[in-house]
């Protein structure tokens, strides 16, 4: 079975001209001398490196499409028809108590200094992307009123165009992080929490003391990686002066802006965006340690970590590094990821699955554990869009597993949310909306629930915030009736067992039972006892 056909995809927008093509090589079967297009080969023997990337960058996300053996979708959740695991202590057991709606969502985590959730998701890194910039009011303020935390990227201090460097080239001043910082802040009550993730040039500009100093921050997060890709993080930049910039500032810049043939190229059209590169980092234990040791000491009081599909010899650094230094949350992101920019073929040929990736992870987790070592706070990453995939993600992870990081599950309702606005003002309201109303409190359905809990302040809160809360309700609600179904009242009580593997493949890489054999010993009680 061919798990991927190259050469064409809407991603990079190109197609096959043939409707038969080599599924190996993605070639039309039958190529012509002569071919207007546009396949990847047809693309790239004139525009070069530019069809590497997904695009049109700062408009679209991408997520590979690799179809793997096996996923996520080869478990499905255990029901039952007795039992409630998790209802507050007291409480008279039975239909009038166990009702789905009164299933307990909220998860929490921190080595010693928790952070509560009303949700077990959270934002994937939203950094310096134009895409994550652009919308960053909608995903900000949408995440703090849905009591969720939020992770705000790389690179955000590094490319502000406001950026003013000290004497020491350290950050004085970035009012591009500082409107990041207060927009989340401003509508957060409780619930969640925004940090600030960091790579090799955030920690040499002074990003941690800055945001420590100036913004009072409570966690900072240390990047090794991530799913869609295993090289340094990347957005393109449509200036000359911008790319001459940021090469200043100690980026790799390439195309390289400085070189005259490059500038020549750019002048003439042939160039017509420059990519803006971050460096791989190199982990070593006792490097790692004294740079926990270096933050806890600017006044962080919880550092995490995510770490990307590497092989699982760097997944078992990232857990034991991670006990060692009492890490608050340890995210692990799987292939093939979603990005705002990254290199196609890398997103969908690299890495280990999201799915194999957490049954590793699990295995060594117990492992680690079996040695006296505390596994830290777990969250799992790399293609979760739903309640079901989040609900099997925490129980076949459990109890390691507190959360999921989703990336563009959580940043489509905000997209959609701003558009509605959009739209309603520029009176181009499509059929697929406007079969709902005309009017904002006719299509949102949890707009008056909001204007009543902000009164005012609703005003401020823009509708791509309103389209996050009204998804994550959705999702709460979801993610109840599950667990209400499978008896769990209670994030705390979900456990393996709640799963059953579809096939043999999935039960021999998850150790989760096959459908078969789950519970059989206690069918067979039932049976003929």
């Amino acid at each position: 079975m061919n798990l991927r056909q190259p050469n064409a995809n809407e991603a990079t927008s190109t197609a096959n001209r043939s409707r038969s093509v080599a599924p190996c090589s993605g070639i039309c079967t039958r190529c012509i001398d002569g071919c207007k297009g546009s396949c990847e080969i047809w693309l790239s023997s004139f525009r070069g490196r530019e069809v590497l990337y997904p695009g049109p960058f700062g408009e679209i996300t991408a997520g590979a499409d690799k179809n793997y053996p096996i996923d996520y979708s080869h478990l499905n959740i255990q029901g039952y028809a007795v039992g409630a695991r998790g209802l507050p202590e007291g409480t008279e057991i039975g239909p009038d108590s166990a009702v789905f709606s009164s299933v307990n969502t909220e998860t929490e985590y921190g080595w010693s200094k928790k952070v509560q959730m009303k949700v077990p998701i959270f934002t994937g890194a939203l950094g310096s992307t134009e895409i994550a910039r652009a919308n960053w009011e909608h995903f900000a303020v949408g995440a703090a009123i849905s009591g969720i935390t939020l992770v705000c990227g790389e690179n955000v201090c590094g490319i502000d165009p406001g950026l003013k460097l000290d004497a020491k080239k350290k950050v004085k001043e970035s009012p591009e992080m500082d409107r990041r910082i207060n927009t989340y802040k401003k509508f957060h009550n409780k619930y969640g929490e925004i940090l600030v993730q960091m790579n090799v040039e955030d920690t040499r500009l002074g990003v941690a003391e800055y945001v420590a100093s100036k913004h009072n921050l409570d966690t900072i997060e240390l990047k090794w990686g991530q799913g869609a890709k295993c090289i340094g993080g990347e957005i393109k930049v449509k200036t000359l002066e911008r790319a001459i910039e940021l090469k200043k500032r100690g980026y790799i810049v390439l195309p390289d802006p400085t070189l005259k043939e490059n500038q020549a190229a750019f002048k003439a059209g042939a160039i017509k965006e420059f990519e803006r590169h971050s460096r791989l980092g190199f982990v070593t234990k006792e490097g790692f340690l004294e740079e926990i040791d270096r933050l806890r000491d600017i006044g962080f009081k919880r550092v995490t970590l995510k770490t990307g599909a590497y092989s699982m010899v760097e997944l078992a650094m990232a857990l034991r590094y991670c006990s060692e230094a009492k890490i608050d949350l340890l995210t692990i992101d799987g292939a093939p990821g979603g990005t705002g920019m990254s290199p196609w073929a890398m997103m969908n040929e690299w890495g280990i699955p999201t799915f194999y990736l957490q049954a590793l992870t699990y295995e060594f987790a117990q492992k680690l554990e079996k040695k006296g070592y505390r596994v830290p706070d777990l969250a799992m990453a790399g293609g979760f869009s739903d309640e079901p995939g989040v609900f099997k993600a925490l129980a076949m992870g459990s109890p390691y597993f507190k959360a999921v990081c989703m990336g563009r599950g959580l940043m489509i309702p905000g997209f959609v949310g701003k558009n509605i606005e959009k739209w309603i003002k520029e009176g181009d309201l499509p059929k697929s909306v406007a079969k709902y109303g005309s009017s904002i409190p006719e299509i949102f359905v949890c707009y008056e629930e909001l204007k009543e809990k902000y009164g005012n302040k609703m005003k401020e809160i823009p509708m791509g915030a309103v389209g996050i809360y009204t998804h994550a309700s959705k999702f709460r609600t979801g993610l109840q009736q599950l667990m209400a179904g499978s008896r769990n009242f209670n994030l705390s009580t979900i456990t393996r067992d709640d799963l059953m593997a579809l096939t043999e493949e999935a039960a021999g890489v998850s150790g989760i039972e096959y459908v078969m054999s789950a519970r059989y010993d206690e069918a067979m009680g039932q049976l003929l006892d």
